[in-house]
């Protein structure tokens, strides 16, 4: 019965199972308002196209059908990075416009393929190819494991966790893959006849294989790359006063295509066999859009954890293309939508036969420089796909394989990071170019899996060693005493004073004072516990030091006082001058910094009282300073007594400790010792209370000159 009365008892009194109560009733009320409203978010355009104004309709036809002629080239050349047949670049190309303009939370994101998913899906399919799978099945498995991941981080608002990747860990990794994707269209500029895998290998291929260079290949190559080049500058120079010009120069890739593909037909189209080309087509070969299917169970398998580099790397550009835009544009976008967005649209085009996608830079900007104004014009986009793919398959058989290249090569340039950003990374954290070297040299030559993974593994660990090693501050520093020996008056910070109390009192020889930077909780709690007690016992006497006149059995082990005697060395403190150290009578703890406590830092905190007390004697008191109400909480749920500085209290447990407001007034209020009222007058002498025998030599040591 008493057993039942005590459950019952805590049930009534538990904090976690009334915060469990109340949460569950909030979210009972909240339900059929909240659901409607989540499902409503899923959708967005049920709230802006009501408030569609019909005058926006010639911007977004506009930017629909400029955005249509740069995914062409850009679908046909990402598909080329993928090794996968050129044709399924568009196949990839057509839904994601239109599944954008229900589910997007930006009017500029252009998406479908990218040269980052399309160089990461074929390292996957490098690795697989051996097995009984096709190129195009392996993207395809790929692709939908990238929208299962996308649809578990959207639909469960998860995408905060894509901010654990640092910007150096993406700048070197993205630098790494446009170098690759560059490398890998080597061959095709060139007409090398076979480079080999891996970037050592492939610069050691192509400069001993440049005398084998078909001369006509490398016409088209420099050429369209020279083409594409001048067209750039051509907007960079002009494109801001004439539309002309800005128009010529956003479309560079469609209208190398239109002119090489011309070259292609008139010069190859007599010759036969492929064999007998001047130069390599692509050879499209499509017949509409294949009926869909969807990615076998075993193959899934297969590709999931390979699929992981893949989806980073693509939702992070996707959430950072989106974010700054929305900033640029002054109107706002739901990160968690966006991810929702990109693991429908991966799901659903991989039973279509297509690679993965994602947001796109490039056509995103050319998007927004059209002054779209809304995702309507996605549809746009898409029609244009739609009629290349069913009525000019036909003529994109002819397109140079170089042009291809030059086209890709073009299109990645600007994405290696000019080597001042890495020096930058250099001079403000090293901790920050370290990662950033990491995700660049080991993607360049080892994979970029293993890049981001090694990159984000070894963020990971420094996170945590800050934490683990977090540093506290203490007040005097040890070091204090290199300049006045045993000199134990120090003037209290103006930050610790109150408006009570003067700012230049003395801080009495017997007080240490210790501020936390940072949460306290179980990666540094053991630490910083460690660091106090040696603190204390560097520049305070024990009770069994024999100039206090104690008799105690020592531990039989020395390894703790060999330790101690090298602080108390770095710290200046000579053999001499131990037997002058001030006892510990007072510890106080600073938490105006501390926003967080768990039960691992309660516990090493009552381990530390425990410890204290065995040192300096059953009279060490700790004083708590600047408690937020959540930190207090946590202590004292979890068995701690906290007494406010003007409250008093008889209690006498281990666990009783005073809070106060500001240090000042914790070094300024009376002690209590062995459970009595201790006051101190101005020379020093304590009085009141009683104190254990041998403890009483050591009080009288303590001398205070304190102006209050």
């Amino acid at each position: 019965m008493k057993l039942l009365d005590a459950a019952k008892e805590s049930l009534r009194t538990d904090y976690t199972w009334k915060q469990v109560g109340r949460l569950t009733a909030k979210g009972a009320r909240a339900l059929p308002r909240a659901s409607a409203e989540y499902v409503l978010e899923k959708f967005p355009i049920i709230g802006w196209l009501p408030r569609y104004n019909y005058r926006w309709l010639i911007n977004d036809v506009i930017a629909g059908l400029t955005i249509g002629l740069m995914l062409i080239p850009q679908g046909l050349s990402y598909a080329k990075i993928a090794t996968i047949p050129v044709q399924y670049g568009l196949m990839s190309s057509w839904l994601p416009s239109a599944i954008y303009a229900f589910m997007g939370t930006t009017k500029d994101l252009s998406t479908g393929p990218t040269s980052l998913i399309g160089l990461l899906t074929a390292e996957i399919i490098e690795s697989l190819h051996g097995d009984v799978y096709t190129p195009i099945e392996i993207a395809s498995a790929v692709a939908m494991m990238m929208g299962i991941y996308g649809m578990v981080l959207g639909f469960f608002k998860l995408g905060f966790l894509l901010e654990f990747i640092s910007l150096p860990i993406l700048s070197g990794f993205i630098s790494a893959v446009a170098i690759t994707i560059i490398l890998n269209q080597m061959d095709s500029l060139l007409g090398e006849p076979d480079v080999g895998d891996g970037t050592a290998r492939q610069i050691h291929d192509i400069f001993s294989q440049l005398p084998e260079a078909s001369g006509y290949t490398c016409a088209i190559g420099f050429t369209g790359i020279f083409l594409l080049t001048v067209l750039d500058q051509v907007g960079k120079r002009w494109g801001k006063t004439n539309r002309i010009a800005w128009f010529v120069s956003i479309t560079r890739a469609f209208i190398a295509l239109v002119i090489f593909t011309g070259v292609g037909y008139a010069v190859n189209k007599g010759r036969g066999s492929p064999s007998n080309y001047l130069f390599k087509v692509a050879q499209v070969q499509a017949n509409g859009i294949e009926r869909p299917r969807v990615p076998s169970g075993g193959l899934l398998g297969k590709v999931a954890s390979r699929s992981i580099a893949v989806f980073i790397g693509s939702t992070v550009e996707h959430t950072a293309i989106a974010r700054a835009f929305a900033v640029h544009n002054n109107y706002v976008t739901d990160q968690s939508q966006e991810l929702t967005y990109y693991g429908v649209i991966n799901v659903v085009n991989s039973f279509f036969h297509s690679m993965g996608v994602g947001g796109a830079m490039s056509r995103t900007a050319v998007n927004s420089a059209c002054n779209v104004k809304s995702p309507l014009s996605g549809f746009v986009t898409t029609a244009v796909v739609l009629v290349c793919i069913f009525k000019l398959v036909g003529t994109l058989y002819w397109i140079p394989k170089a042009t291809l290249a030059a086209i890709i090569i073009t299109a990645v340039w600007p994405l290696i990071t000019h080597p001042r950003v890495f020096y930058s990374y250099w001079r403000t954290s090293l901790a920050d170019f370290i990662s950033s070297m990491i995700a660049f040299w080991v993607s360049l030559f080892v994979s970029t899996e293993i890049g981001i993974a090694s990159a984000v593994g070894f963020n990971i660990v420094y996170v945590l060693l800050r934490q683990v090693f977090s540093s506290i501050q203490t007040f005097p520093s040890p070091k204090d005493h290199r300049d006045s020996s045993s000199s134990s008056d120090s003037g209290l910070p103006l930050a610790f004073s109150s408006s009570t109390h003067p700012n230049n009192m003395t801080l009495p020889a017997d007080v240490r004072i210790f501020i936390l930077r940072d949460s306290f909780f179980f990666p540094n709690a053991y630490q910083i516990k460690h660091q106090i007690l040696d603190t204390v016992k560097t520049c305070h006497s024990p009770i069994y030091n024999g100039a206090a006149g104690l008799e105690t059995e020592r531990n039989w082990s020395v390894t703790g006082e060999q330790r101690i005697a090298k602080l108390r060395k770095e710290a200046g403190i000579s053999a001499a001058d131990v037997g002058d150290l001030p006892p510990i009578g007072l510890l106080i703890i600073d938490f105006r910094r501390t926003n967080h406590v768990d039960a691992t830092a309660c516990t090493h905190l009552a381990a530390l009282l425990k410890e204290l007390r065995m040192y300096g004697g059953s009279a060490v008191e700790i004083r708590f300073v600047g408690m937020s109400p959540y930190v207090r909480s946590r202590f004292e749920r979890a068995g701690w007594v906290l007494v406010d500085a003007e409250e008093s209290t008889d209690k006498d447990e281990e666990k009783v400790v005073r809070v106060f407001e500001v240090v000042g007034d914790a070094v300024a209020a009376g002690r209590r010792l062995g459970g009595a009222e201790v006051t101190r007058n101005r020379t020093g002498s304590i009085g009141g209370g009683s104190m254990k025998k041998g403890e009483n030599s050591i009080r009288e040591k303590v001398s205070f000159q304190e102006e209050v």
